[in-house]
């Protein structure tokens, strides 16, 4: 259950002429609330007063609409994370990439399709951090008459892991970003917290039943382990794509990520402690706070009162990095299943990308404390992107006007180095630490196959990173660490039934190698979705190109997409000078 505040939340259904397919309409009221998950009360922005937000039900061919109305002091969009938005891109909801922001006291209305898609996805702002409190659960159900390829679960339960600031939402913009307060399970942080003292999320179910658990991990910067305790699982779908069943008794999930997972209660009557705590197997920039476990409970029917319900044993230290990878490359696609199709063996474009973190000189007569006395950076094949200050990228491509971004995004990083192992050495390696400051893209053809390697680099620091992909999902062909090898490595992929994401952790000092086919015409970020992270660069966009067909073109812009101001400085952080922090 949300955390209710003076909740307004009007879901609408109007059927449609094609069986089995609905117009679902949401009204969202994005408005600002004053909550108390902890300690002190907090001002936050909300959908309809409640944190998480109202979940969103649909069913595969049903199109969605949900009128965004903002009455929030802040510039908003709503981006529906793993939609692939065919036919749709303006409805991909990321702020200077496809529209221009939602002022306050404008609205704006989200039109599209889902198609091909079922499983458990998530809705969340997409302006500076306001992801933190501006999210919520979007499931996809087969169409009416057909079944999950597994055995239909007696209850579903969404689990939406987020986390939370005892500070005001501003404050997260400053350079590096806070330590975090708490996590909460829907919007609970529970007896961990001496605040939080008996208000716990709790799962009642009965024994012998099976559960469908959507898990979502919300969370603005944190990788999240989750187990619980004296139970297994059986994961069947990973960001909305069916797997092969796969028993585990923990999970991993990145920022953006999600999870469906069959819990059968299968366990003596009692109740049982359900844990997330973060994943800390590398030095990171971003400060996670104490691994303290965030707790729900399960109770069983008939269980009496126990001094203790059961906990379970959290992965840190060496073993958490052993462990994320055990469950992250154990997962496979499940080959026949509902929208499954084979990996594309023939590859047109070849990429080798690295991505990290860097640094940036110190502004002069400012004081800096990052290494060496600068300021962090952070890029893809050394280039940080700098966000378009005056007008959407997409509709700089669309109406071809110059000067806004270039397309000479490389394919390859401009020099070979030691990528997981970094030192400088000499003056060429000494200039990889600073990356080049640029909008730029790649181009794609239409239904053009791409192969990525993403090689995480040590130039700062050898962290996990989640990838996402706008627009598309990708097949994950293989996972390694340290530099990749294109002989040995490439022996390992998996091109039979590797699993499909629209969003991967990198392995701290390692590689993932992914494929997809760019049948979506528009304008694509490809980012770190940890927002910690964003403001440093690491961000790319893809721009597919027109196909043959009027189904295949980039359609025109709709006549109320949000227009951008004539004063760049509104685009800003609320605690920022440099509006190039901004997504």
């Amino acid at each position: 259950m949300p955390l209710p505040i003076q909740a307004f939340f009007v879901p609408l259904l109007f059927f449609s002429s094609i069986a089995s397919a609905a117009v679902v309409e949401h009204i969202f009221q994005v408005k600002n609330v004053v909550v108390k998950p902890l300690c002190k009360e907090q001002r936050i922005p909300t959908v309809n007063g409640s944190l998480p937000g109202p979940a969103i039900n649909v069913r595969e061919g049903d199109t969605l609409v949900v009128h965004v109305i903002n009455n929030s002091t802040y510039n908003i969009t709503i981006h529906w994370h793993g939609v692939f938005q065919l036919k749709s891109s303006w409805m991909d909801g990321v702020n200077m990439i496809t529209q221009c922001p939602i002022q306050p006291r404008n609205n704006f209305t989200y039109r599209f399709d889902i198609t091909g898609q079922e499983g458990t996805l998530l809705w969340h702002a997409h302006v500076v951090n306001l992801r933190a409190t501006l999210h919520g659960a979007l499931i996809i159900r087969p169409r009416s008459g057909r079944p999950y390829p597994f055995s239909k679960p007696y209850k579903e339960v969404p689990l939406v892991f987020e986390q939370w600031w005892d500070a005001d939402i501003e404050l997260l913009n400053s350079r590096p970003a806070p330590i975090s307060d708490a996590y909460l399970i829907n919007g609970l942080a529970g007896d961990s917290y001496p605040c939080s003292k008996n208000r716990m999320f709790k799962l009642r179910v009965v024994q012998g039943k099976t559960y469908l658990l959507r898990i979502i991990n919300a969370a603005l910067n944190t990788h999240l382990f989750f187990k619980i305790a004296s139970h297994n699982v059986t994961v069947v779908s990973v960001d909305a794509v069916y797997t092969t069943p796969y028993v585990s008794d923990v999970m991993i999930l990145t920022p953006g990520q999600t999870v469906d997972a069959l819990l059968t209660a299968d366990q003596p009557i009692g109740t049982y402690y359900m844990s997330i705590s973060p994943y800390t197997g590398a030095n990171s920039i971003v400060p996670v706070p104490p691994s303290n476990p965030t707790q729900s409970l399960i109770i069983y029917e008939g269980a009496k009162s126990t001094p203790s319900p059961s906990s379970p044993l959290m992965p840190s230290g060496r073993n958490a990095i052993s462990t994320a990878h055990r469950f992250s490359s154990n997962i496979t696609s499940l080959e026949g299943g509902p929208y499954w199709t084979p990996v594309p063996r023939h590859v047109d474009e070849k990429m080798f990308v690295t991505m990290g973190l860097g640094l940036n000189p110190c502004p002069p007569g400012t004081k800096c404390i990052g290494p060496f006395g600068q300021v962090y950076a952070g890029s893809l094949n050394n280039r940080s992107f700098v966000i378009p200050r005056t007008i959407s990228l997409q509709e700089a491509y669309f109406y071809n006007i110059s000067g806004v971004y270039t397309d000479d995004f490389p394919s390859q990083p401009p020099m070979k180095f030691d990528y997981a192992n970094f030192r400088v050495r000499t003056n060429s390696e000494y200039k990889m630490m600073f990356p080049e400051r640029r909008t730029s893209v790649k181009t794609l053809k239409y239904n053009s196959t791409v192969e990525i390697i993403v090689q995480n680099t040590g130039i700062i620091s050898a962290e996990s990173h989640p990838m996402h992909l706008h627009g598309f999902n990708f097949y994950v062909l293989g996972y390694g660490f340290g530099n990749y090898d294109r002989i040995r490595d490439a022996r390992k992929l998996n091109l039979v039934n590797p699993q499909m994401h629209n969003t991967v952790g990198v392995p701290p000092g390692g590689w993932v190698v992914l494929r997809f086919i760019a049948n979506n015409p528009g304008a694509w970020m490809f980012h770190c979705h940890m927002d910690a992270h964003l403001p440093y660069g690491i961000i790319m966009v893809f721009v597919v190109q027109n196909g043959p067909t009027p189904n295949t073109r980039l359609q025109p812009p709709p006549s109320n997409l949000p227009q951008c101001t004539r004063d760049p400085t509104i685009y800003e952080s609320p605690t920022s000078n440099n509006v190039d922090l901004f997504y």
